[in-house]
Formats: C-alpha cells, sequence, structure tokens
C-alpha cells in the first residue's frame, strides 16, 4: 500500500488542547527514527484526531444505508461506486494507522507503556470497524510501507483474533504503569490519560466483539461474556466514562462536527430519512426534537405546504431533487451541535406523553453557520451501547445477565446523555419525569414481549441510541435483520454486506489490479465473517 504524504487534518478539539501546528505532526512521520517522549506527545493526540476525521465517508454512508439520514442518492438505493469510501480508507492506512504503529514502535522502544497500550487500544478499535465495514482487509503487512506497497488481503476471522490478543497486550501494558494516568492530559484526546477509562474501554470493545461473533461461535461469545461479567471486568458502565469524541466550535480553523458543517449553510449535503423522522414522531420519542430541526414548520412531502415540517427524503428515492434547501429538516442539536427545535409540531396525536407541545415557544428557521455550536460528538462505544449489547448476549447467549435491567439502562443511559449535552449546548434539558416515564412505557411493551419481540424492542432501541454512529447501526441490521427498514421506492442493488473498496486502492496495490471489478461485486453480496 503507497504511503502518501495526502492528509485529511481535520483541525478538532484536540488540535487546541495540544497548542501544536500542522507542521509539527509532518515533521514527526517525516523523522520516525528520532523519537523523543515529547513527540509521542504530539503524535498520539494526532492519531485519535484523524481517527474520527477519517470517518466521515464511512459514518455518513452506513448512517444512509441504515436510513438515519440521506448522504447519497446513490447510497440511499443501495448503489456503490470506488470512491464512496476512498477517503477513509486511505486515510486510515496513510494516516491514522501509520501513526499508530510509530507510537507503538517508538513507545516500545522508550519503555513508554502508558501510550503504547493507548495506541494499542486504538488500533484494535480502528480494525475491527475495517473488518466489520470491508470484511478481508490488508493486516499483517499493511504497514510495512516501501517494503510491501502492494499487501494482500487477510481474513477478518483471523485479524478478530489478533486484536482480542492485542487488547490483552494493551491492558498489560498499561498495567505497568501505577500511577493514574497513562500519558499527560494534554496527549489523550478522548480521557486525558486517565488509565481506568482507557481499561473500561478495552474491556468493553472485547465484549463488544465477542457480541459481534455470536452467530459464528456461540458457544465461545456466551463464555467470553459471561467471563467479561462475573469476573468483575471494568467496563463502560456510566456515561461519563463513554469513549465518545468531542468536536470544538470553531469556524477558522473549523473544528466542527462534520455533519454541522455539511448541513449549516445555504448548499446542504444531506437529507433527513423520513423514515427516520417518521419512527420517532410514531414513537412519541422527545428525541426527535433534539436529533431533527425544522427549517420550515409546515413543510411534507410531495410540496405539502400543511404538514409537520419533518421533511426529508424517502429510503431509495431516485428522483432529482427539488429547490428545497431552506425547507428540508436539518440535523439538530444532538449529535452535530445544531440547533434544538422548540418549534410546535403540527398534528401530534392527543395521546402523545413525551413529544408534545408543552413549552414549545420556538419558531422554525433557515439555518446558518452561526447557528448552534457545531461541537458535536462522535460515539464510539457508549454506556448505552455496552447496556443493549448485555441485553442482547442475555436474550441470545443466556449468558446470565438481566437482559430486561441493560435494557432499561440503556435507554435511560441514551436519554441522559442527550439531555444534559443539550443543557451545555443551548437546548432543553428532559425532566426526570419524562425519562423514567418513557422508560417504564418500553418496559411495558418489553414484559409484554416474547423473546422475538424482545430482542426486537432491544436492538430498535440500540438502533435510536446509537444515532451519530452508524457503522454500529449498520453492524448491528446485518447481525440481526432489526429494526425492520422501510423497503426502497427504487433500490438499484441488494443491501449492500460489505462496502466497496477504495478506487485508489484498486489502482494503486498490484494485487487487486487483476480482479478488482469482480472483488468490487462480491462485496456487495459476501458477509463478513461473522455475519451468518
Amino acid at each position: 500500500m503507497k504511503l502518501r504524504n495526502k492528509r485529511y487534518i481535520l483541525l478538532l478539539t484536540g488540535i487546541l488542547l495540544v497548542s501544536s501546528s500542522c507542521k509539527k505532526f509532518v515533521d514527526i512521520n517525516a523523522d520516525p527514527n528520532n523519537p523523543t517522549t515529547a513527540q509521542l506527545a504530539l503524535l498520539l493526540p494526532s492519531t485519535q484526531i484523524s481517527l474520527v476525521g477519517n470517518m466521515y465517508q464511512l459514518n455518513s454512508g452506513t448512517s444512509t444505508f441504515v436510513q438515519q439520514t440521506v448522504f447519497s442518492t446513490g447510497q440511499s438505493r443501495f448503489q456503490q461506486q470506488g470512491t464512496d469510501f476512498s477517503n477513509s480508507w486511505d486515510g486510515f492506512y496513510s494516516q491514522t494507522l501509520n501513526d499508530l504503529e510509530l507510537v507503538i514502535g517508538n513507545g516500545t522502544t522508550q519503555q513508554q507503556w502508558g501510550y503504547v497500550a493507548i495506541a494499542k487500544f486504538e488500533k484494535a478499535y480502528l480494525y475491527s470497524l475495517m473488518v466489520d465495514m470491508w470484511g478481508d482487509i490488508p493486516y499483517l503487512s499493511a504497514e510495512k510501507g516501501q517494503a510491501n506497497a502492494s499487501p494482500g488481503l487477510d481474513k477478518g476471522a483471523d485479524i478478530y483474533e489478533k486484536l482480542l490478543v492485542l487488547i490483552d497486550e494493551g491492558i498489560a501494558d498499561a498495567n505497568k504503569i501505577t500511577a493514574v494516568s497513562l500519558v499527560p492530559t494534554t496527549s489523550d484526546v478522548f480521557y486525558t490519560g486517565t488509565k481506568s477509562s482507557w481499561i473500561s474501554m478495552a474491556n468493553s470493545l472485547k465484549l463488544k466483539l465477542y457480541n459481534q461473533i455470536r452467530l459464528v461461535d456461540p458457544a465461545r461469545s456466551a463464555t467470553a461474556i459471561k467471563g467479561l461479567i462475573s469476573g468483575g471486568a471494568p467496563l463502560i458502565n456510566s456515561n461519563s466514562l463513554d469513549f465518545t469524541f468531542k468536536f470544538g466550535s470553531n469556524q477558522n480553523p473549523n473544528n466542527r462536527h462534520p455533519w454541522h458543517r455539511a448541513d449549516y449553510q445555504a448548499g446542504k449535503t444531506f437529507y433527513a430519512s423520513q423514515s427516520w423522522m417518521d419512527l420517532l414522531f410514531n414513537g412519541d420519542d422527545p428525541r426527535l426534537r433534539y436529533f431533527i430541526f425544522r427549517q420550515n414548520a409546515t413543510a411534507g412531502l410531495n410540496n405539502s405546504t400543511n404538514s409537520n415540517g419533518y421533511y426529508g427524503r424517502n429510503p431509495g428515492d431516485g428522483t432529482a431533487a427539488p429547490a428545497d434547501q431552506s425547507r428540508r429538516s436539518v440535523f439538530g442539536i444532538y449529535p452535530a451541535g445544531g440547533l434544538y427545535d422548540n418549534t410546535p409540531i403540527n398534528n401530534l396525536p392527543l395521546t402523545n406523553l413525551y413529544l408534545t407541545n408543552t413549552g414549545a415557544t420556538g419558531a422554525a428557521k433557515v439555518v446558518a453557520v452561526t447557528d448552534g455550536t457545531g461541537a458535536g460528538i462522535m460515539p464510539l462505544i457508549t454506556n448505552a451501547m455496552v447496556k443493549f449489547i448485555r441485553a442482547e448476549a442475555a436474550l441470545t447467549l443466556a449468558t446470565g445477565d438481566d437482559a430486561r435491567q441493560n435494557f432499561s439502562d440503556g435507554v435511560t443511559a441514551n436519554l441522559n446523555s442527550v439531555s444534559s449535552y443539550a443543557a451545555t449546548n443551548g437546548g432543553a434539558t428532559l425532566s426526570g419525569s419524562a425519562i423514567t416515564g418513557f422508560v417504564n412505557r418500553l418496559l411495558e411493551q418489553y414484559d409484554a414481549a416474547d423473546n422475538s419481540g424482545k430482542l426486537n424492542l432491544v436492538m430498535t432501541q440500540k438502533y435510536i441510541a446509537d444515532y451519530g454512529n452508524g457503522m454500529e447501526g449498520y453492524n448491528d441490521y446485518r447481525r440481526t435483520g432489526l429494526p425492520v427498514l422501510r423497503p426502497l421506492l427504487s433500490p438499484l442493488n441488494v443491501f449492500p454486506l460489505r462496502l466497496y473498496y477504495s478506487q485508489t486502492e484498486l489502482s494503486a496495490n498490484t494485487f487487486f489490479s487483476a480482479n478488482g471489478s469482480q472483488l468490487q461485486v462480491a462485496q456487495q453480496i459476501t458477509p463478513v465473517f461473522w455475519d451468518k
């Protein structure tokens, strides 16, 4: 794989924390054979910034596949192109993973075990994500630079095995540090160096991976998950431990959430998915006001002017986009850092208890770059996700865990996360009674359901709580077939079981050159190894 100097540098909060310039990052990569502790302190946060910065295409495309947004008409109709995810693939390999290898190699030489541990956790997370998205990918030979500019593909199942070992190695490296911090606070964008937080993240990643493989090796998954839970391994068990990236609010340099930058301007990139908004509206879900902001309070499909303003695009709609930049719904306050929608909603059912017009005194408006803070978040592994994973595993693997309690805790954690984020970013909070009431209503549905219905409720609520991380929803849908998605109006292909490889990779890597077209076709219809 050819190493390229091209950088997709996203000037985010981490840049401000380390107070360094782009040139310093380039200098580090230009001189990897002369490392110092100070350079590791700059390079590690650079890997974290590039990790999330390179996710834009990946997150937006998978969010489209699972009908939470519409990033492109083609993807909405299940049609992939070789350039759809090129920036993510290329950036991960040429930037993030290269730099992580430098941290691991130089940190090991210097016995800077805190840096090594964090880099191994990041590497395990990123490679597992890439296996989940693309299936078979370069791994063992991917980071050898010009010594192997055209690496072949390693099997996804084999990579997973190595990543589970890598996580344990990282935990062992972290435990070589007796202090509470693995690295200085300014060297870690995610957890400011806190050792216990990183170990909780590492164990939660293991939980996630073992649950992911439950269809192909249920006995192993059950044993491993039981061991993590009964053995007292620290997991992400509070919102304060969420493995979440926090964007900034600056416009120049722009470190705002990429969804905010794409929508809070005159020429908008996205449509809101109509099925996503309908799910929340019909479910009396108070999170709709946080997830979606209406630019027009009465706009609707088919040029309607007497609807409720939740105007988006149906999945698989292949018609040309009308002149609707000022009418379409946009990203709200969560997770993109946009505006909280406090405008009255037309046509609310009289039976609604939680999505109501009580206190709704705002007015719809056409958004501009100055609206909202842009200081959104990217939820990677959260307390809510962990609780839903435990509920799924309990229902499907008989782990002995309390599925009902974890289901309740997962919904509660997400509602609290949305509410607390909004409170510090110009939005309204959800009252404790509203959160409790909403959860109790879901528990009534859970108690009345059979096992299949219980799993449907768990996965649907996880799907809602995962908003902002389309990769997680894409994984869950392929593994469980849940939630039930709306049939496409005009599909161009079948649901994509893997993502297309980068066109850049197909062109530059001689391993792909002979059968690149066939590989891409196979990606669409070939399950990843854990999807049985």
